[in-house]
């Protein structure tokens, strides 16, 4: 897993697909219920992976993602009742996850001096056009530090121009490199508008390493999911 060493009491941890139970195309550590797989060896990948930030699975909020800009405070335990791209909790010991297989994991954490709090969103190419950074930010307020997760890359994430247009119109001409589209990039300077300052940014693209990274563009289905987990200590 990967540690974003966050400015506050927080635990923030990015899943690789190493180091579960998963079998096949799920090998090994999916964290995603609906990817088909079996769902016991699902819930055991995410008591690992709740374990390695010291949270209880039991407590382990997650949203149903539909490539949105909904974000919700979390209830311990609410695993998908509500349909949204983002949770954010100020409590302390509730884990939260966003799960992703491509699309950009993202974590934030106030860091202003106020009550702890993190969020964590799943930020497709629709969610972060459409302004789940901003949601995301404004539901925490102050000030925020940031991590971009593991996702797909400039080097690998070809797009059309239905898609390159809108992206171009709003984060320039340099978003794009050729045909293929720096999701990474525009995570960033959504962030920037945002206000946030300090900007952690992993670049591992998820469909150049399959020994690392579950990944729908290079897989398809069946395939699995990683994500990012995140607590207030």
């Amino acid at each position: 897993m990967i540690r974003w060493d966050a400015d506050g009491p927080y635990e923030v941890v990015f899943t690789t697909r190493r180091g579960g139970v998963s079998e096949g195309p799920y090998a090994s550590l999916n964290l995603g219920r609906k990817t088909g797989d079996d769902v016991d060896r699902v819930d055991q990948n995410r008591r690992l992976a709740c374990a390695e930030i010291g949270a209880d699975a039991a407590r382990l909020a997650l949203n149903y993602q539909v490539h949105s800009t909904l974000v919700y405070r979390a209830r311990a335990g609410a695993r998908g009742a509500a349909q949204g791209d983002g949770l954010w909790t100020d409590e302390p010991a509730l884990p939260v996850l966003a799960l992703a297989a491509d699309c950009l994991p993202i974590a934030l954490a106030r860091t202003n001096g106020a009550a702890p709090a993190v969020c964590v969103l799943h930020a497709g190419r629709i969610g972060l056009l459409d302004g789940i950074v901003q949601a995301g930010v404004g539901a925490l307020e102050g000030t925020v530090a940031a991590a971009i997760g593991p996702a797909i890359g400039p080097c690998c994430y070809e797009v059309g121009e239905e898609v390159a247009g809108p992206y171009r119109a709003h984060f320039g001409a340099a978003i794009m490199q050729g045909s293929k589209l720096d999701l990474w990039q525009a995570a960033e300077r959504a962030l920037r508008e945002a206000g946030v300052a300090r900007i952690d940014r992993f670049d591992l693209c998820t469909a150049c390493n399959p020994a690392l990274f579950f990944s729908h563009r290079r897989d398809g289905k069946p395939r699995g999911v990683q994500g990012v987990v995140a607590r207030v200590c």
